[in-house]
């Protein structure tokens, strides 16, 4: 892969993944050295949405026509990876490498009439310690562990992919619900062993986030909400060598609804993948399988308002290659499947999302690519109905 998209993903992997190495602005500060790092990124999409606003289909990605039967739309906005300021501080102490990363992701556009009323993150405070020879402990919000290797190999990482939405949101989807269950950021305490010959397994408890399961409508009139009655487990395994990586990782969560009826299921899933790289060949595979954990985010469309788990099961495969200009070309296949719990029939309810990306990220200097995607979306219900969006993103990603 060329050098300068090879920095450019390697940022992208530090502010998502949250690595404490250094890489943007170093500052020392007495027994402290600051790490100032981050991107901004703008996209220009031209979106056509092909189906009416009445057809429905619970858990889409692609979009609808609007109420006045416009079919087309225009927005300015991130990508994938929202713009980002983050903040790292490193030191050895007592023998042990201490760290703290705190960071923030403001929007780049808002859609009220003054433009003020717009989306700020906070994705990351966490703080790591540890030494080579016995491994890391990271404690506070970061990256979730299972999926999370499966968002930074996906090349819309510096695009935009599926989910372009309208102006003023804080990001796209990427492949998100379209090939890979979201990773999201959570509230995690993770043990991450040493490098053994490359080698390397990570286990983490996290943060018991509320999902919400929106195509039943049947409590309140607003959907089952559903809570993580425990903390959720995860973990990977992962060997890197010359030409790639290969990892396996899994997540396991208890959900129970609020019903007040005693209602509860599991929520677990595991996936596998391999990223693999043949002179300015890349290939990506990506699968996973899930049982009440849902599409798109983690538990999202799970299970019924009785608590029946819904299986689900997707992945992508995905192919780059960098011309002698140094632009990297790209196509990318990805699906997400829900299946109807035992029993069930919800002719509404999401069966797949599938999507298409051909992408081309050109190094216009060492930190600055400019970004060409054409993104296609189809998502069908249960029953055969169907949406379909495509949009064609132009823009810019700077990383410092």
């Amino acid at each position: 892969m060329n050098k300068k998209i090879s920095a450019a993903v390697a940022s992208a992997a530090l502010v998502l993944g949250a690595s404490s190495a250094n890489a943007g602005i170093i500052i020392p500060a007495g027994e402290w050295t600051l790490d100032v790092n981050g991107n901004v990124n703008v996209y220009a999409t031209f979106q056509e949405h092909e189906d009416q606003t009445t057809t429905t289909v619970n858990g889409a990605l692609a979009g609808a026509e609007d109420p006045f039967n416009e079919d087309k739309n225009q927005s300015i906005n991130t990508g994938l990876l929202p713009a980002w300021l983050g903040f790292t501080g490193t030191t050895r102490q007592n023998d042990l490498d201490v760290s703290f990363t705190i960071s923030m992701q403001p929007s780049v556009s808002g859609n009220t009439t003054t433009g003020d009323q717009s989306t700020t993150l906070w994705r990351q405070a966490f703080l790591t310690f540890g030494d080579k020879s016995w491994g890391s402990v990271k404690m506070g919000k970061d990256l979730g562990i299972f999926a999370g290797n499966a968002i930074l190999n996906d090349m819309t990482l510096l695009g935009v992919g599926g989910g372009f939405g309208n102006s003023g949101t804080a990001t796209t989807l990427g492949g998100i619900g379209s090939g890979y269950i979201y990773p999201a950021w959570k509230g995690q305490i993770t043990y991450t062993t040493p490098n053994f010959n490359g080698f390397t397994a990570k286990i983490g408890v996290t943060n018991p986030n509320q999902v919400v399961d929106v195509d039943q409508v049947a409590i309140a009139g607003a959907g089952l909400s559903a809570y993580q009655d425990r903390f959720g487990i995860e973990g990977q395994i992962e060997y890197a060598f010359d030409a790639g990586k290969v990892w396996v990782s899994g997540a396991s969560y208890k959900a129970s609804s609020d019903t007040g009826a005693g209602v509860e299921w599991d929520a677990e899933a595991i996936d596998v993948g391999a990223a693999l790289n043949f002179g300015n060949l890349g290939v990506v595979g990506y699968y996973y399988s899930g049982d009440g954990a849902g599409t798109e985010s983690y538990g999202y469309l799970g299970a019924t308002t009785a608590g029946v788990a819904r299986d689900s099961a997707g992945g992508y495969l995905q192919a780059t290659y960098v011309i002698p200009s140094g632009t990297k070309l790209g196509v990318a296949y990805g699906v997400s499947n829900l299946d109807e719990a035992s029993g069930e029939t919800n002719a509404s309810l999401l069966d797949s999302n599938k999507r298409w990306t051909v992408g081309a990220y050109h190094p216009l200097t060492k930190h600055l690519n400019l970004v060409a995607e054409y993104n296609s979306i189809e998502s069908e219900a249960q029953d055969g109905t169907d949406r379909q969006s495509n949009a064609l993103s132009l823009g810019a990603i700077l990383f410092f």
